[in-house]
């Protein structure tokens, strides 16, 4: 029987606090984030990172339950996915620094005829598409899976995902007085020097900004504002600019609701980073207003997209 496999890849994130340690040292041994030619002197600076943030990791992952939400919610968007396939289709997901892992996910599939590779990422970036699916290849050549492979391509453009994200916006902005209230796109920042280096990901993120806020003229959503801000800048250099600090420091109103638009699916950077850091500096800047609205996560719209996006 022809089987078909949706594969949804994502960055993944500590499933317990014991986790923690896995997560960091996994995604800094990564050659797409750590930029360190020799494997050896990689390996022995992700330590040193790793043993240096691993507390205050593990303490920021306690104020949210002890646990990243991405896999459960990744979990039950594979079952949402499912509603809108037939029954030779099966959807499942990978993480690239967490379980479940690419290999032992596909370990389950080797008999499919084709995989659909997703990526969840709605921008490119070597740092996430093509780490994830750099994966997702050397978990296949294990494997020697003979599947037809088609892979997904960034999906910032895709007129129906956008139609997901607006609403969520739209939804959040409906009981308050939006022409009062900036509207801060926060994109996940990386450092200046991947731009700098062929990385499309800024590119991608400030057109993705401009297609949102023309979907949200056209709907008669008005804020006092729309801005773009980048988060979770890590190390000395330089990193994409402004800063989400930056950008609250100088709202003069005081009001702001925050869309993560780098992610999909929520994690420690919407909801520890964007939710709970954020919000205390807010409120440290004498806030009136600061939300964020959650990113598309399992709801039935982005399934269904999802669904229709590996079909074509």
């Amino acid at each position: 029987m022809r089987m078909r496999l949706i594969l949804l890849l994502n960055m993944g994130g500590p499933n317990d606090l014991s986790e923690v340690e896995v997560f960091l040292k996994n995604m800094f041994n990564d050659p797409y984030i750590l930029g360190i030619k020799s494997p050896f002197l990689r390996k022995f600076v992700a330590f040193m990172i790793t043993k240096s943030r691993l507390k205050a990791a593990q303490n920021n992952y306690r104020q949210i339950g002890g646990k990243s939400p991405i896999c459960e919610l990744t979990a039950r968007l594979c079952g949402k996915i499912s509603h809108f396939l037939d029954d030779d289709t099966a959807v499942a997901f990978a993480m690239n620094y967490t379980p479940p892992f690419a290999k032992d996910v596909l370990a389950e599939f080797t008999e499919a005829s084709e995989i659909v590779v997703f990526p969840l990422y709605p921008h490119h970036s070597f740092t996430t598409v093509t780490s994830s699916i750099s994966d997702f290849e050397k978990a296949q050549a294990e494997l020697n899976l003979k599947a037809k492979v088609k892979i997904i391509e960034p999906f910032f453009e895709d007129e129906r995902y956008n139609e997901v994200v607006v609403d969520d916006i739209e939804k959040a902005a409906r009981n308050l007085n939006s022409g009062d209230i900036m509207l801060v796109f926060s994109a996940h920042s990386l450092p200046q020097k991947m731009i700098d280096a062929g990385d499309v990901y800024e590119e991608h993120v400030k057109r993705h900004v401009q297609i949102l806020t023309e979907i949200l003229e056209k709907r008669g959503v008005k804020f006092k504002q729309i801005l773009l801000a980048y988060q979770s800048k890590l190390g000395p250099v330089k990193w994409l600019e402004p800063s989400l600090n930056q950008v609250l420091a100088e709202i003069k109103d005081k009001k702001v609701l925050v869309y993560p638009i780098s992610f999909c699916i929520d994690n420690s950077e919407t909801v520890f980073e964007l939710s709970k850091e954020f919000r205390h500096i807010a409120s440290e800047l004498n806030f009136d207003f600061y939300d964020v609205v959650g990113c598309p996560n399992d709801s039935e719209k982005f399934a269904k997209f999802i669904a229709e996006k590996a079909k074509e």
